[in-house]
């Protein structure tokens, strides 16, 4: 048997073989410092495994789910989306449960577009965004983020052509890889184009509570008519240190909603009822957690901006996410600096020029290890050289 067409333009799996490279160096016996991961590195709250222990050893969860899961699950999608973010949500029609944010991300151009349609994506942006562009096989254009736009999408760049053609547009703040959040004005702006063009806008809320400086990330559903034109995403993993538990969900524009539903219905039965009570509980008890989780990255990414200063490298603060955007030193390109602070310094970070044309120059800083390693693994990056 051979591999379906299908899976063999699938795209290169860029964290896959990242992973790959620094698992093997590892076993060589190196200590390598990895800061090219998206893996959070605290464990989940004590009172969320608490409720899926207890959820598990009633057997009740040990049945099917619901195939569009449990109605306690989305209404407490909605209470949060309420609670954090003062917006409406229906939990019968605006909610559609996933297993983790990026299957929805992968889903959606196969539940709502067709052959040769388009659509718009952020370059740099998540590269699994092109997963679900090869499984639909439909294409897309990129929309280019500039750090003198603030990585925002310039929409008086988009031709004409574009914005007739296009069907859906990625966003995706707090946003990976380079840190940039938005604003509630850049998100009014952004609903205004999608009425105007009719496209269909998907914003990736992954880090959605992760904001520093006292800032709070603006949800694009709390731009006036958003839900007329789009949804958003969300997922468990990166506010309640819930990677491996692969819960998420898609809330908004109720045809959208409807449309992941159905294709769902098609290729699961939902999540396993015990992570969903554990999903419940994360999301209406006690958020002191959260905040918890929020000043440990701001107080590392503090230590990341102060040690690369003190060394002359010139770099900004993200204001969002669990990621620093930080420039190449002259002289470099994206996957070259990179493999020489793997090769030279033992330390991982993942290039540039992996999230799109336009992430050449940078490479990608994760804020998941301890201040300390942070400290060690600029101090090995200073005594290459470049900077003195």
């Amino acid at each position: 048997m051979d591999f379906s067409n299908r899976l063999k333009n699938l795209p290169n799996q860029f964290f896959a073989a990242l992973a790959q490279k620094v698992s093997d160096a590892t076993r060589q016996g190196r200590d390598i410092i990895n800061l090219g991961q998206g893996n959070p590195d605290q464990p989940t709250p004590p009172h969320i495994v608490k409720a899926l222990q207890e959820a598990a050893e009633d057997p009740k969860t040990h049945k099917y789910s619901p195939f569009k899961a449990t109605p306690e699950l989305k209404q407490a999608a909605a209470d949060f989306y309420k609670r954090e973010y003062d917006v409406d949500i229906d939990p019968h029609t605006e909610v559609a449960i996933l297993f983790g944010a990026k299957i929805g991300l992968v889903e959606l151009p196969l539940a709502l577009m067709n052959e040769g349609d388009v659509m718009l994506l952020p370059d740099p942006g998540y590269p699994d965004y092109l997963s679900g562009v090869s499984l639909a096989d439909v294409t897309y254009e990129t929309m280019p983020l500039s750090e003198e736009n603030l990585f925002l999408p310039e929409y008086g760049l988009l031709t004409d052509e574009q914005k007739t053609r296009a069907k859906l547009m990625y966003l995706n703040y707090p946003n990976n890889p380079t840190g940039a959040t938005a604003s509630i004005e850049f998100f009014k702006e952004t609903v205004s184009l999608a009425k105007t063009s009719n496209i269909g806008i998907v914003h990736d809320f992954a880090y959605g509570a992760i904001g520093f400086d006292d800032e709070k990330p603006v949800s694009f559903l709390q731009a006036d008519g958003a839900k007329e034109v789009g949804i958003e995403l969300y997922t468990l993993s990166k506010t309640y240190n819930m990677a491996g538990w692969r819960v998420g969900f898609a809330v908004g524009n109720a045809k959208m909603i409807e449309a992941i539903n159905l294709l769902q219905d098609h290729l699961f039965v939902s999540i396993f009822p015990a992570v969903q009570e554990a999903a419940v509980t994360a999301l209406t008890s006690s958020q002191s957690c959260v905040d918890k989780q929020v000043a440990l990255y701001e107080s590392r990414r503090n230590v990341l901006v102060t040690e690369c200063e003190r060394i002359g490298w010139n770099i900004k603060a993200p204001t969002g996410s669990f990621f620093a955007w930080l420039p190449v030193p002259e002289g470099y390109t994206s996957e070259g600096f990179s493999d020489l602070l793997f090769e030279k310094a033992d330390v991982a970070v993942a290039a540039g020029n992996g999230f799109g044309e336009h992430g050449e120059g940078y490479i990608r800083v994760g804020l998941l290890v301890d201040e300390e390693r942070l400290r060690v693994a600029v101090r090995r990056i200073e005594s290459l050289g470049i900077f003195s």
